[in-house]
């Protein structure tokens, strides 16, 4: 059979071109010389020879699955009929909790080298323990995540049903996986749920430290650029808005120079507090019930209950402004 003859311009070459050289050899020994100056130059044990880092692969897996198995009909395969959620959500449990326990055991025994520590219980049975708590948490962490889909649904005109938030809205993703990660990091295995956070900033922007505490009804609208540190804690029915951050202040060296871990060190925010874009509220200063903090305030002092924070009432306090009207309304204001 005739075949049209190509263009010249993508005939194939009448020569095969020479494979290119990388000089792979020199490469290979120089990325060797690195590493090993690198592990003599840190306080870190002999490795023991063979990868036992817990998987970022892995975990973005496993937390995939356990999202299906906690939202079947949401974010179960398409296929599904109600009448076989239960099998799914079993079927569904019981391989990704076994993958689990494999990513936890690989974190204990890599804190085990790291630490020089004798281990008194494997870290297999350790890490099943884990796993076994974190698997009767997961009831409680549905229960608790229903409330932050009906806090996004009720706190957002824009959304049209409570299946639009939880399908599309990425600040139900980034608490969905912090749930799911702060769980685990309280349970003993801190490596794995920095890992499960760190899947869902890269996804939406949204930086919550697995080692913060988060009431329920909680709700990031757009969510794009949201910091919360590792020591903040949150009440309950908060909202907050895109680029807010609750961060340190400042941060406490020994006397070699290094810095301290984990002191207290982020805010603290009660019940029905709202926090309007670009804010940032810095250090171990508390929030009081009820106030709303304005868009691009920065904050590094208490806020009484009940309080409305502007920027111009900031400026003033600070000195920058001739006295305005008041800008604050608190509940105290009118307590003899």
């Amino acid at each position: 059979m005739n075949q049209r003859a190509l263009p010249p311009e993508i005939a194939p070459a009448a020569t095969t071109a020479p494979l290119p050289h990388w000089e792979l050899h020199q490469i290979v020994d120089e990325l060797r010389a690195v590493r090993e100056r690198w592990r003599e130059n840190l306080p870190r044990h002999q490795e023991c020879g063979s990868r036992q880092f817990p998987s970022r692969q892995h975990l973005r897996e496993l937390v995939a699955s356990l999202c299906a198995a906690l939202f079947p009909m949401r974010l179960g395969p398409l296929d599904l009929q109600q009448e076989s959620e239960d099998f799914f959500v079993g079927h569904t449990l019981d391989t990704t909790l076994t993958g689990l326990h494999e990513q936890v055991r690989r974190e204990l025994s890599y804190q085990a080298r790291q630490h020089g520590l004798a281990q008194t219980v494997p870290a297999e049975q350790q890490a099943l323990a884990i796993v076994q708590r974190f698997a009767r948490a997961l009831p409680g962490i549905r229960a608790l995540l229903d409330t932050d889909v009906a806090a996004a649904f009720h706190g957002d005109p824009a959304a049209h049903s409570v299946d639009e938030v939880l399908l599309c809205y990425p600040g139900v993703l980034a608490i969905t996986h912090y749930r799911l990660a702060h769980a685990l990091h309280a349970l003993g295995a801190p490596l794995v749920a920095r890992i499960i956070a760190e899947v869902a900033h890269s996804q939406t922007g949204i930086d919550i430290h697995p080692g913060a505490e988060i009431g329920a009804s909680f709700f990031i609208d757009h969510g794009t650029g949201v910091v919360i540190g590792e020591t903040a804690v949150i009440g309950e029915r908060v909202r907050i808005y895109q680029a807010v951050t609750l961060g340190a202040k400042r941060f406490p060296a020994g006397e070699d120079g290094v810095l301290k871990k984990g002191l207290a060190r982020h805010p603290i925010v009660h019940d029905d507090v709202v926090i309007y874009a670009g804010a940032t509220i810095l250090g171990r200063v508390t929030i009081g019930q009820g106030s709303v903090i304005g868009g691009n305030v920065w904050l590094t002092r208490n806020v009484a209950p009940g309080s409305h924070i502007t920027q111009a009432h900031n400026q003033h306090e600070a000195g920058d402004l001739a006295p305005p009207a008041p800008h604050v309304h608190s509940v105290f204001a009118h307590q003899p």
